[in-house]
């Protein structure tokens, strides 16, 4: 049986405290409705969509850091994403992220993260809430043609066994916790640690994070340091567009 004509609803979610899910039908949008909620619920709201062929999430933070600075959890974000889809993948697998926002399976892009908080911020200060989301394509659609977007894949075409959106939001909840408790003890040396072990990279180019998120390269033999602007790239998803072309 296909996942796409199968149950629509996916299984509740079984998350660790401080966790609250809040489940919505297949045509709901997890990313807006965290927003929505994110003054009224507070830190650990999870909103998902009840799908097996999408893993579609976003979840409410409250950072203790100024938003210039906070912004930075979003490499956190996309971190426990990939090491939640690490884990449940068939050996040899490659699973890599292009900066900042895309995530790729055996090089064939799956979905991607992105980033809201409050509107008319001020950086200098804390913003009362910052909520991550994330797409990531689970199963195939049986009707598409994959010769429409040889870009495209789903986590089902590269031999991920039995996996289901829930897998995906579990394994993300249960690493995103784990990162930001390291985050609270170690720095956020800790964070770009395992970011980088994930990032797509030139050869003879060292990186880190500025503290307002900004990607810094350098490359061996040159004295600058060219920069890659965070707050820019989270304004328009680059994976978006692409990924939705791929969705029922």
């Amino acid at each position: 049986m296909s996942p796409v004509t199968r149950a629509v609803f996916a299984p509740e979610l079984a998350l660790p405290p401080p966790y609250q899910a809040v489940r919505l039908r297949e045509s709901g949008d997890a990313f807006a409705h965290a927003i929505a909620l994110a003054s009224q619920r507070g830190a650990g709201t999870l909103v998902y969509v009840g799908r097996f062929d999408v893993a579609e999430f976003a979840v409410v933070l409250e950072p203790a850091d100024p938003l210039v600075s906070a912004r930075r959890v979003f490499y956190a974000g996309m971190a426990a994403l990939a090491d939640a889809i690490a884990a449940a993948a068939p050996p040899e697998t490659a699973i890599h992220i292009e900066w900042p926002d895309l995530l790729y399976v055996n090089w064939g892009l799956v979905g991607g993260g992105r980033l809201a908080w409050p509107e008319k911020p001020i950086e200098t200060k804390v913003p009362d809430w910052i909520v991550f989301g994330a797409t990531i394509r689970t199963a195939s659609k049986t009707s598409a043609d994959p010769g429409l977007t040889p870009e495209l894949t789903a986590l089902d075409e590269e031999g991920f066994a039995e996996i289901t959106s829930n897998h995906i939001i579990e394994g993300f909840a249960r690493n995103l916790m784990l990162l930001v408790d390291a985050w609270q003890e170690s720095g956020f040396a800790a964070i770009s640690k395992s970011y980088f072990e994930r990032l797509s990279r030139e050869a003879g180019q060292s990186y880190d994070i500025d503290n307002n998120g900004d990607l810094l390269i350098n490359r061996v033999g040159e004295t600058e340091t060219m920069r890659k602007e965070l707050l820019a790239r989270l304004a328009n998803p680059a994976w978006l567009d692409l990924t939705a072309k791929g969705l029922p």
